[in-house]
C-alpha cells in the first residue's frame, strides 16, 4: 500500500502522486511517514522534504506550512515549494553564500534585520540542499 502525497503552494501544486515514504521538516525535527501512519497534523519548518515514489528520492524545498496525514493521504500546504531537480545548483549555492555573508554582516542589535537575515539564510539553505548541495 502507498501514500497519496500532495504538496500545494499558493501558486501551484508542486507534487501530486503516489509515494512509498515521505520525510518532512516539521518544526520539532524530521518526521517520517509510511503507509498506515496514525492521523496527524503538524507545522512545517523551512527545509527539505524528501519523497520516495519508487527506489529514488525526490527533494522538495519547502518554505514552511502545515501537513496533515489521514488514511494514507498526506496533504502539505506551504507558503512556497520548489522541486530540487528544478533548481539551478550553482545559483542556489551563490544565493546561500550571499545569505551567509548578509547574516554575518547583520548587527545583533537590529532584531528585525537579524530575523530577516536568518529567514533568508534558512530559505537559501533549503533550496541549496534540495538542489543537491550540502551546506553544513
Amino acid at each position: 500500500m502507498s501514500l497519496t502525497v500532495r504538496v500545494i503552494a499558493p501558486d501551484k501544486t508542486v507534487w501530486d502522486a503516489e509515494a512509498e515514504e515521505v520525510i518532512l521538516p516539521s518544526t520539532t525535527g524530521q518526521l517520517g511517514i509510511l503507509s498506515g501512519h496514525a492521523p496527524l497534523m503538524t507545522a512545517l519548518d523551512v527545509g527539505v522534504m524528501r519523497v520516495r515514489p519508487d527506489k529514488n528520492w525526490v527533494a522538495i524545498a519547502l518554505m514552511g506550512g502545515f501537513a496533515e496525514v489521514d488514511e494514507n493521504e498526506v496533504t502539505i500546504l506551504v507558503r512556497g515549494a520548489e522541486r530540487g531537480d528544478g533548481i539551478d545548483k550553482d545559483a542556489a549555492r551563490s544565493e546561500y553564500e550571499a545569505a551567509q555573508a548578509k547574516m554575518g554582516a547583520t548587527s545583533s542589535d537590529d532584531r528585525r534585520a537579524s530575523l530577516e537575515a536568518r529567514q533568508a539564510l534558512q530559505r537559501a539553505r533549503a533550496r541549496f540542499q534540495a538542489a543537491g548541495g550540502s551546506p553544513e
